[in-house]
């Protein structure tokens, strides 16, 4: 009997596309299903960082810092339009880490990973430079670093994307129910959540990447398995401005922890993060007044004037599916990932905190994936290709080292020029929505706008500030819909952008609208 797939991937965050891109792209048939939105879970609910850790580096994490921070020139090369540059501003806080301490893990921050096009640490003097005006004056010291930002839901779909254009077949607001074993392939029960009946397809290994949900699906196979992941809920704050430069902070705080404010969508600031072991429905993840709490009282411990509740304007957050390697606090927990090849018929509950399981037999066709970074989502695909390799034979060789994802086709520090391509193709665009369509797009753009020569010709407009770029026309939506796999009004505006920050409820509306219609024809 020939399989439907090669591989099937479960889970459509940022390691199960980033696995059926890689697969695809070595000439493997590769599915991919996902229950709900691609990047529905905790891979849209990060803190929108390509770095390396700073702070694992207290943990002795050097593998893991060493291998992100190598990984973040290359993602920002395969991706400048979501990843970008950004400058961390670490205020030295009395009775906290030493100054000298700061500045031994900065330095190995700079020099263990291989950094090249991004600037090195400095010293800052706080009252005499623009970062120090929104701080309280007791701070004087400051040291300034540099790591990436990150558009982390686009980050998936693009991966998603390319996956599709090598051949891979995603499939969106498909559940996995059910997982047997005949005649060395999986027989894969399927439910799409617009279809009554189920449907089963085959493949002759399967990849489990469904993140906090991981232990759900080896429960599909195998009911009653022990519980492999720690489950870590981190929660984000978002505000307006509360600071005109370009740079973010990293505060340290009396509990050994540390929270970022970083600019966020222009109009605003992120902050965040929490760390805290979570036991709920995952369906149910929200953040609670106690983490409000907190990342009020953490930020006001540093910024002149204090941020309080009612300056909150939205609030995220997710659950992070860490391997449980027995930290007895959720912030101590590894970050690293887990990639377990389990053989087929075999049921191997032994706790192994090693990165990579050996593999005992060519027979093994589940590959269960636990923890992961965005940083480090590329390699953790890399070295599944090779189990999955071990065991269904090689195909093409390893790529996406030197790989672009859609729209990154431009250098790393080429954006501004790929802006003034843009508005001399499109001149009608005001530089804001030109800046923003570029940022999400890149050179895709003008698979967006097409033949567009007014504003008139992308069709009707949902809202927001044209002066802020967060405009959202027909044609983009449209393009949305087509190719990024968009289906409802939630997908366009809290993943494929953050539109949803600008736009009224009656204007979300409308799109919801505008959306069910564009489905039925």
């Amino acid at each position: 009997m020939n399989p439907d797939y090669d591989v099937f991937v479960i889970g459509g965050g940022i390691n199960g596309c980033g696995i059926a891109r890689d697969a695809a792209g070595r000439g493997y048939v590769v599915g991919l299903c996902e229950m709900n939105d691609l990047a529905s879970g905790t891979s849209s609910w990060s803190t929108k960082l390509i770095h390396g850790g700073l702070r694992y580096l207290e943990f002795f994490e050097f593998r893991l810092v060493r291998e992100a921070l190598k990984e973040r020139e290359l993602l920002w090369r395969s991706a400048p339009h979501i990843i970008w540059p950004l400058r961390f501003v670490l205020p030295h806080h009395e009775g906290l880490r030493p100054a000298w301490l700061l500045r031994v893990g900065l330095f190995l921050y700079d020099h263990i990973g291989g950094r090249e096009a991004l600037p090195a640490t400095r010293s800052l003097l706080l009252d005499s430079n623009e970062v120090g005006k929104p701080l309280k004056k007791q701070f004087q010291r400051a040291f300034e670093y540099s790591d990436c930002w990150v558009n982390d839901a686009r980050l998936v779909v693009l991966n998603a994307r390319d996956a599709a254009e090598r051949g891979a077949r995603i499939m969106t607001r498909t559940r996995c129910i059910g997982l047997e074993q005949k005649d060395s392939l999986w027989h894969i029960r399927l439910q799409e959540k617009d279809q009554s009946e189920p449907r089963t397809v085959t493949a002759r290994m399967i990849v489990n990447a469904a993140g906090p949900w991981v232990d759900r699906v080896l429960n599909v196979q195998t009911p009653g398995r022990r519980q492999q992941v720690r489950l870590v809920q981190g929660s984000h704050i978002v505000v307006k401005k509360l600071f005109e430069h370009d740079r973010a902070y990293i505060f340290q705080n009396s509990d050994d922890r540390i929270i970022f404010a970083i600019p966020y969508e222009n109009e605003f600031t992120l902050i965040g993060t929490t760390d805290k072991d979570y036991q709920g429905d995952l369906g149910e993840v929200k953040i609670s007044q106690e983490e409000i709490d907190y990342l009020c009282s953490a930020a006001s411990e540093y910024f002149r004037e204090p941020v309080t509740q009612d300056q909150i304007v939205w609030t995220y957050s997710g659950v992070r599916p860490l391997f449980d390697d027995g930290a007895s606090k959720a912030q101590e927990a590894t970050r690293d990932y887990v990639i377990r090849l389990a053989p087929l018929k075999s049921d191997t509950n032994g706790k192994n905190t090693n990165k990579k399981e050996k593999i005992k037999t060519k027979d093994a066709r589940l590959l269960n994936i636990f923890g992961g970074k965005l940083t480090t989502y590329r390699r953790l695909a890399e070295e599944a290709l090779e189990d999955i390799e071990k065991v269904l034979g090689a195909k093409g060789p390893s790529w996406t080292h030197d790989a672009v994802l859609p729209g990154g086709d431009f250098p790393a520090t080429g954006y501004e020029e790929q802006v003034r391509l843009t508005q001399r193709r499109y001149p009608f665009l005001v530089e804001s929505l030109c800046r923003r369509l570029v940022r999400a797009y890149g050179t895709r753009v003008s698979t967006v706008l097409g033949d567009a020569v007014c504003i008139e010709d992308l069709g009707q407009q949902f809202g927001g500030d044209a002066g802020a770029g967060s405009i959202l026309t027909a044609a983009e939506v449209v393009y949305l819909m087509r190719h990024e796999w968009a289906r409802v009004a939630d997908d366009v505006l809290w993943r494929r952008s953050k539109l949803g920050l600008s736009l009224t409820g009656d204007q979300s509306d409308e799109l919801e609208r505008f959306m069910s219609e564009q489905a039925v024809r």
